[in-house]
């Protein structure tokens, strides 16, 4: 069984407990305006262009098959209803200004990469997370992986959004160790208008998974201007202090994925100055902590 990945990154310490190997799924449901993987949204591979880098030698456009990438302005400029992402343009290309993300991955190779790793899960307490993206999209490919990682005793952590069918939640659920839960706005309209869907299934899976006692930490990104407000704060207290989580993880918006928009000819549609300051993150967290609620800033 083959799966689309972006990324498999080595030692990661934020994605879950100890020393972890995180797998980045290509394709994802929600289209944030804050997302800093913008890469991974798509199901589809893609070409990322760097102009910065590019030393308009001409090679991209002799070698493209569909004859995809034009000269415009004296650059090379990719033609995105022709473009077929085959990667051929950032296989040739001499100055590294085109790269081609995501690749079919086998479930043999991957667990192959997985169990490289496993003294460094047996030192630091660590194990495989599943990131994105959101890995839920493939669900038979995540459920193939995780079912081989549990017969050989690896520690699994999926890192979800939770826009998905509960079957997919059920089907896998008894084979991750630790959820890494999404909630981002509590308002739905407010929600459909910076993801581009609704939160009523999100919530709802994530009242079922509590109610089966799993591992949960709710991670919540905090966009100054967006989700900063005491009504969605207070909302989202309301609404955890009757479930079963183990730690929310406020997470102050960082800018670090900006940059790719324009390598992929997308709108990034905030500023850049949406993060919240360190005294309203302790505002926020400190409202948590009054309800009984275990929180961290970050991770």
């Amino acid at each position: 069984m083959e799966g689309t990945i972006v990324n498999v990154q080595k030692y990661s310490v934020h994605d879950g407990p100890g020393i972890r190997t995180t797998i980045f799924f290509k394709g994802c449901p929600l289209k944030c305006w804050w997302c800093h993987n913008p890469e991974s949204i798509s199901l589809k591979e893609e070409i990322m262009s760097c102009e910065d880098k590019c030393t308009n030698c001409g090679r991209c456009i002799k070698i493209c098959r569909e004859e995809a990438i034009k000269l415009k302005d004296g650059n090379p400029f990719v033609e995105l209803e022709k473009c077929k992402s085959c990667g051929r343009c950032a296989e040739f290309c001499i100055s590294d200004a085109k790269e081609h993300v995501g690749r079919k991955v086998h479930v043999d190779e991957l667990i192959v990469q997985i169990k490289k790793d496993i003294p460094f899960y047996e030192e630091s307490g660590g194990g495989v997370t599943f990131s994105g993206g959101e890995p839920l999209m493939q669900g038979e490919f995540l459920n193939e992986v995780l079912k081989r990682c549990k017969k050989i005793h690896i520690n699994t952590t999926l890192d979800t959004c939770g826009y998905s069918d509960w079957e997919k939640i059920d089907k896998i659920h008894d084979k991750v160790d630790l959820f890494l839960y999404d909630l981002k706005i509590f308002d739905e309209k407010k929600h459909i208008k910076y993801t581009g869907v609704s939160n009523k299934l999100i919530l709802e899976n994530l009242k079922k998974l509590s109610s089966l006692g799993k591992n949960i930490y709710v991670r919540m990104p905090i966009i100054k201007g967006i989700n900063d407000d005491r009504e969605h704060v207070d909302n989202c207290v309301e609404f955890l202090s009757e479930l079963n989580i183990l730690q929310v993880n406020l997470l102050p918006y960082h800018k670090l994925g900006m940059n790719k928009y324009n390598k992929l000819a997308k709108e990034y549609k905030l500023t850049g100055e949406e993060k919240p300051s360190d005294s309203e993150m302790r505002e926020i967290a400190e409202k948590f902590r009054t309800a009984g609620i275990k929180v961290k800033i970050g991770g």
